[in-house]
C-alpha cells in the first residue's frame, strides 16, 4: 500500500484510536500520530518506523506485525492479549511532532495522566525524549527509568522508532522495549503460555 502526498495530507488532524485491552500492562506512549499512521488507523505505522521490528527483535512479540497496510483483527487481539497498549500524547495528526506546540504537549501530558490513572498499566513508555520533556515540564530528563511514577505506573522514556531518530537502531530499541517490556512482566515466555 502507498499513497500520494495529497492523500497523506488529507489525513492531518485526524486522530487514531489507541489500542488498549483489558489488563493492559505496558502501555506505550507515541508523540502524536504521523500522516501514514492516521491513513491506516495503526500506531507507528510508516514503512520507515523501527517500533515493530525492534518489539521482535526484543522478544516483546514473536511474530511479523506488517503495519504499514494496517493491523489486521489479529494482530489487534495479539498486542491486547501479551498486555500491550499503544496511545499517543497528542491525538491529532502531523507530518512531523515538530509542528506540535507546547502547550498542546503539556494538555496531552495532562490527558494521558488521566488515562494512566483509569488504566493501571504496570509501566508506561514515553517513545520520545524532547516531547517528554516537554509535556512533563521535565527539561533535564534522561532515557530511562523515571525518579517519579506516573499515576502508579513505573514511568519510563525510551527512544522514539521513527526512522528520523538516526541515534538509534533496531538493536538498541530492542534493548530498550525489553526492558520495559520486562519491568512489565511480558516476557516471550508469557506469550508462548497463552497460546
Amino acid at each position: 500500500m502507498g499513497f500520494t502526498a495529497d492523500e497523506l495530507e488529507s489525513f492531518r488532524d485526524a486522530t487514531v484510536p489507541d489500542l488498549i485491552g483489558p489488563g493492559v500492562q505496558l502501555l506505550f506512549v507515541g508523540i502524536n500520530p504521523g500522516l501514514w499512521t492516521a491513513a491506516t488507523q495503526t500506531h507507528f505505522a510508516h514503512p520507515g518506523n523501527r517500533f515493530y521490528p525492534a518489539l521482535q527483535r526484543a522478544g516483546v512479540i514473536d511474530r511479523e506485525i506488517d503495519r504499514t497496510e494496517g493491523f489486521t483483527a489479529c494482530d489487534r487481539r495479539y498486542l491486547v492479549d501479551r498486555g500491550i497498549g499503544i496511545t499517543n500524547i497528542v491525538a491529532r495528526a502531523t507530518t512531523r511532532a515538530s509542528e506540535l506546540s507546547a502547550d498542546e504537549l503539556r494538555s496531552g501530558g495532562q490527558i494521558l495522566a488521566a488515562k494512566v490513572r483509569d488504566l493501571a498499566p504496570s509501566v508506561v513508555a514515553i517513545a520520545g525524549i524532547t516531547a517528554y520533556r516537554s509535556a512533563f515540564r521535565r527539561r533535564d530528563a534522561v532515557l530511562g527509568r523515571q525518579s517519579d511514577d506516573l499515576e502508579g505506573a513505573e514511568l519510563w522514556v525510551v527512544p522514539n522508532p521513527s526512522g528520523l531518530n538516526a541515534h538509534e537502531t533496531i538493536d538498541s530499541l530492542a534493548g530498550w522495549y525489553g526492558r520495559v517490556a520486562s519491568a512489565a512482566g511480558i516476557t516471550a515466555e508469557r506469550g508462548r503460555d497463552e497460546r
